[in-house]
């Protein structure tokens, strides 16, 4: 069977979602973090389809700070399963707001997908390619001396 062996490449299929989902992520945050407070007020207003209607400028700086931040820790493994905390947060506020504003399903999907692999990137780990691999070992490493 040709995809007999391919559990072998796991972390390599980890570190090539990662990269991918990363770079993604910190494409959609570059434009929010950049776009300074006027944007940040725009992004966080969406907190108000979850009840929350103050300091949307706090909500929108978070959000962005998520996708972008978040995107870049993704891609080197480093805090990787508390960015996709971050991350996930981030896109179940925007699968809200696309469900409360009539976007159904539909409008709701994309986030919704990108949620759903965050939740497995932050089951899985980041894989033995990554920061926090390296840092795992050498803490080992270091409690052993």
């Amino acid at each position: 069977m040709i995809f007999k062996n391919l559990h072998k490449y796991k972390d390599e299929g980890l570190l090539f979602l990662r990269i991918g989902m990363g770079a993604m992520m910190m494409y959609h945050g570059a434009p929010k973090i950049m776009g300074g407070v006027e944007a940040w007020i725009k992004v966080g207003a969406a907190m108000k389809f979850l009840g929350i209607t103050f300091a949307p400028a706090f909500w929108g700086f978070m959000a962005a700070a998520s996708e972008f931040f978040g995107g870049l820790l993704i891609m080197l493994g480093l805090g990787t399963r508390l960015a996709c905390f971050f991350v996930t947060i981030t896109m179940a506020v925007a699968v809200t707001m696309k469900l409360a504003t009539g976007g159904g399903l539909f409008g709701a999907s994309q986030a919704l997908e990108n949620g759903i692999v965050y939740i497995s990137l932050f089951i899985s780990g980041p894989g033995i390619y990554s920061l926090d691999n390296k840092l795992a070992a050498a803490q080992r490493t270091t409690a052993k001396v």
